[in-house]
């Protein structure tokens, strides 16, 4: 890999002050046990949940496994350490719950990856 100039690395920092202005990020994020919704409450005051089952990686995670979300990333991102499940905020609000792959498995090949872009 070569090296970073001036003008990329003055490039990344604006497009992750960027990111951070204006995408989706967790503030908070839990399982609740009650619902099976994993509840996302987000920098800008809004809450956003969805049920564990759907998302790949957490379909067939114990209520224990799913209480141990953290945080990744800046608040980009959720992990599940113990079950090696990674997803971004912004793909879960945009109704992708996995890879495009498991997205057409899961709920039909007539899903569109384009338009959940």
């Amino acid at each position: 890999m070569g090296e970073l100039t001036q003008s990329q690395f003055d490039e990344a920092v604006q497009r992750g002050a960027h990111d951070l202005a204006i995408k989706p990020r967790a503030r908070a994020a839990r399982y609740d046990r009650t619902s099976g919704h994993v509840v996302i409450d987000l920098v800008s005051g809004a809450t956003f949940s969805f049920p564990a089952t759907l998302a790949q990686g957490l379909e067939q995670a114990s209520a224990d496994q799913l209480e141990k979300v953290e945080i990744a990333g800046a608040g980009f991102g959720l992990h599940w350490e113990e079950l090696d499940a990674d997803l971004t905020v912004e793909g879960l609000m945009a109704g992708r719950f996995g890879s495009a792959r498991y997205m057409a498995q899961r709920f039909g090949a007539d899903w569109d990856s384009e338009a959940a872009e």
